[in-house]
Order: C-alpha cells, then structure tokens, then sequence
C-alpha cells in the first residue's frame, strides 16, 4: 500500500546547528559562503531569518564521516 504522507522538511536555526555539529556559528557561515556547508534558507524573503535542512546538514556530517574513513584506509 503507497502511502499519501508527505514527507516533511525540517529546518534548523543556527542554534540548533552548532548543537548538532559542534562547529560555532561562525565557521558555519564561513563554511557556508565558502561552498563547504550546506547554504541557509531564508524563512522570510528578504529578512535576516535564516535556517538550514536538517537532511543537509544530517548529510553533511555523515560525508565527515565517510571522509574520516576513506583517510583510515588509504
């Protein structure tokens, strides 16, 4: 049976991110601007509200992982 649910996108404010990732807020937006994070959505066009996609940053930090690895085995 299909189901009709939606899946749903969980944003994160900044906060929510550094708990998550334990990088401060200032290397996520420098990583960020740099390509090296996941971009922020803006909650409020034109507004200063930002949040990031949980699965982007769940991604990112799986990637971190990934990368430890493939140098372990190298």
């Amino acid at each position: 049976m299909v189901s009709n649910e939606t899946k749903r996108t969980r944003l994160l404010r900044i906060n929510e991110v550094t708990e998550l990732t334990g990088v401060s807020r200032t290397t996520i937006h420098r990583m960020s601007s740099k390509g090296l994070f996941p971009k922020s959505v803006s909650l409020i066009p034109g507004g200063i509200a930002r949040a990031w996609v949980e699965a982007e940053v769940e991604g990112w930090l799986t990637q971190r992982v990934t990368d430890r690895d493939l140098e372990v085995q190298a």
